[in-house]
Parts: structure tokens; sequence; C-alpha cells
């Protein structure tokens, strides 16, 4: 029999990518997607009955609550999803691996391509949370976190990735207002998928980042999205992050990847030469499987 490994947030972004993509990259794993419909991580007991009857011997642990509006304004539920739910998987999972997806949004963006050993400083509850529950994961030494920062791909329901989001207020009528001056390393989930898939593989533990090889503002990353997406033509709007009403915002959160691309068998791709390589090869831009070679 194939090992079991469960993959939380299954209905979200990273989650199914991770499910929908392991024929090809986990082939020798059974994998069992859990998505928030099918079990409640904040329902202690019915978590607890779940790893019984599952009985996983590995765990990714993507889900989370993890827009930081929503954060902001329901601290208590964030609490429960990102850290005691977090928590709780941790305890349950301690005689095997597990991966947690946390986030960039860890640190305060004022310094830029952030090393894993960099102290941590949220602006944010969003990011706050996702710091509280790394420090509870990696008490265990089988345990892996990796942090991501920006995340491109298609969901179930349309509504998870920066690209959607955009896409949808554009087609809305609205205008998308990007900043110039705040920066990110972005990612398609296909390449973040196959790199968790890798790092299972390997059976790697510690804090890894995870991101693209690109620093771009959020004004560049909509340029170069423009030519595959005419609905943003004439909605982008170039700003400023002065001018930014609400929760706070890291400036730069680009992420020094050198630690996770050591241990990958494909070089993690910046987000230009992503989309460039996709329309040479005529491939969905976000396709589950393929990445750079």
């Amino acid at each position: 029999m194939k090992p079991r490994i469960i993959v939380t947030g299954a209905a979200g972004l990273i989650g199914r990518y991770c499910v929908k993509s392991a024929s090809r990259w986990a082939p020798d794993w059974d994998v069992r997607g859990l998505s928030r419909a099918d079990l409640d991580l904040t329902n202690h007991a019915a978590v607890e009955r779940a790893w019984r009857l599952l009985k996983p011997d590995a765990v990714i642990h993507c889900a989370a609550l993890s827009r930081t509006k929503d954060c902001e304004q329901h601290p208590n539920l964030a609490r429960r999803i990102n850290v005691d739910a977090t928590a709780y998987l941790a305890r349950l999972s301690k005689d095997i691996p597990l991966i947690f997806l946390s986030s960039g949004e860890v640190f305060d963006g004022r310094a830029g391509w952030y090393h894993e050993a960099d102290e941590p400083n949220p602006l944010n509850f969003y990011g706050q949370t996702k710091c509280e529950a790394e420090q509870l994961v990696l008490q265990n030494p089988r345990h892996t976190v990796v942090r991501i920062v920006l995340t491109a791909g298609t969901s179930q329901n349309g509504d998870r990735s920066f690209v959607e989001d955009m896409c949808r207020a554009a087609e809305g009528g609205k205008r998308v207002t990007l900043y110039a001056d705040e920066y990110r390393c972005p990612l398609p989930a296909g390449a973040i998928a196959r790199a968790i898939w890798e790092l299972v593989g390997k059976d790697e533990s510690g804090l890894f980042h995870l991101g693209g090889h690109e620093r771009l503002s959020r004004w560049e990353i909509g340029q170069a999205l423009m030519p595959w997406y005419p609905e943003l033509q004439d909605r982008l709007v170039k700003g400023c992050a002065c001018d930014h009403i609400g929760a706070p915002r890291p400036a730069d959160l680009s992420l020094n990847c050198e630690k996770i691309q050591a241990r990958l068998s494909f070089p993690l791709p910046g987000f230009r030469s992503w989309l460039k390589d996709r329309v040479h090869r005529g491939v969905d831009l976000w396709d589950y499987e393929s990445t750079l070679s």
C-alpha cells in the first residue's frame, strides 16, 4: 500500500494545485485532499476522528484564513484557523512529517530579499498569526515551514489568486490600483506545488523561503499580465503605497530562496520568464503540472 498524505485546504489555491499535480509529482503517495467542507479544522474532536480514520503518514497543511482584511476584521476566527488549528495538527502529527505553508507577511517589508535567519516582525494580524504558528510547528524537528508571498493560478471558484482578483475587479468595471513602490517575488502555484512535493520526497524539514527570482513591483506585475488579460486594459492605475488605507502592508517582501533552490531539481522561475515560457510552449499559463525545466 502507498503511504498516505493529507493535504488540508484542498479547495484553496495551493492545496488544490498540490492535489491536482500529485499524479505527476507524487505518484508514490496516496493523496487525500481535505477542504473546509470535508473537515472543520477548528473542531478538534472532528479532526482527531479524521486522523484516526485516515492514519496519515505525512501532512501538507495549506488551509488558512489568508486575506489580510478578513484577519483584521475577524481576529478571533483568524487565530482559531491560523494558529490553534495548526498547533493541533502539529500535535496530531508529532511522529510524522508535516509541511506548513506560511507567509512572507511575517516580515515588516523594510529590507527585502529576506533570508530564513532574518528576524520576523509582522505588521498586520495575518502576519502575526502566521508567525505564531511557525514557532509552534518548528518545535518539532520533523516538521517544515515554507514561506511564500504572492501566488498566481486558477482556483476552484475563481477567487483565490491575485490574478483572479484583478481580473474580477476589471470585469466588474472597477479600476485596479497597483502600487509602484510595493515589491513581491510572485510565483505560480504550479511551481510551488512541485517544490512542496520535492521537499516531501526528500523528507526535508526546517524553515524555507519559496518565491520567484524576480523582484517586481505590483505595478510591474500588472504590466506583465496585461498582454494575456485584455480585460485589464485601461483598468490598471499606477499608485503609491503612501496612499494606502487599511491594514498595514509590508513594502518589500522579496525572499532569498537559495536554501530551497539547492534542494530542488528545477530552477525557480521569475514571473515574467514564466509567462514567456508558457506562450512559447503553447500551454496554459497556470496549468497544474508544467514548470520551467
